[in-house]
């Protein structure tokens, strides 16, 4: 994973047919996906379940980029060893998930892992200064988690507060929640570098129809993109 900080689109399988994420994962790739992200969830932490450990071994064959895996659980720490064993590139947990963020970061960086940090709406970006030296991305939600498809919530003053605090760190800024070609240009603008989209890429298209996918996008890449031009 060499750094950079170029619009990367990662679509999020949360919004993929849940009975064929193999393909689909091959598909949005060949549409253009830089990233795979997989929001996993526990009915604890956020009201609803998605997937564990055992699906992101199965679709890791079918999955030649980044794998970018989003845990939306706590406690994080007695899981991090199956999510590394079941091929993750990058392992983000919340700051908001347990008292021991430090910790949690030590310990996916020692199963081989980059290491993410995530901020609720609602917590400010000061939660991460202490750890900022630890981290190799920090996903901003913009929405609050556990469910796909809502709303945006606009972040945009804390990935701005985000990006002057990384300074020249290689560390991205992913947005979660509500990315759409609307919604692209201003946290790109922003600074972030990683958009994570569900419906917005997954809408239209099918792994028997993939072109959409490939629409989408396009069109979130260059709305995002465009803020440069």
């Amino acid at each position: 994973m060499p750094f950079d900080r170029s619009i990367k689109i990662a679509p999020s399988i949360l919004a993929a047919d849940f009975a064929n994420f193999g393909a689909e994962c091959a598909a949005v790739e060949a549409q253009g996906a830089d990233w795979i992200h997989v929001d996993v969830m526990d009915g604890h932490f956020v009201p609803n379940i998605t997937f564990g450990p055992a699906t992101c071994a199965a679709i890791r064959p079918h999955i030649k980029g980044v794998m970018d895996v989003h845990l939306m659980i706590a406690p994080v720490d007695p899981y991090i060893d199956a999510f590394a064993d079941a091929g993750a590139d990058v392992l983000t947990a919340h700051v908001e998930a347990g008292p021991h963020i430090h910790r949690t970061l030590q310990a996916i960086r020692g199963a081989g892992m980059k290491a993410g940090v995530a901020l609720n709406p609602g917590t400010p970006a000061s939660a991460v200064a202490e750890v900022i030296d630890m981290v190799d991305l920090i996903c901003v939600m913009t929405v609050n988690p556990g469910f796909g498809g809502q709303k945006f919530i606009d972040m945009t003053a804390k990935i701005a507060d985000l990006r002057a605090m990384i300074g020249d760190r290689p560390v991205h800024i992913e947005i979660d929640g509500g990315v759409d070609p609307t919604t692209a240009p201003l946290v790109a603008k922003a600074g972030a570098d990683v958009l994570v989209a569900g419906s917005a890429v997954f809408r239209g298209g099918s792994v028997n129809d993939p072109a959409p996918y490939g629409d989408n996008i396009r069109a979130i890449r260059a709305a995002a993109e465009g803020v440069w031009t």
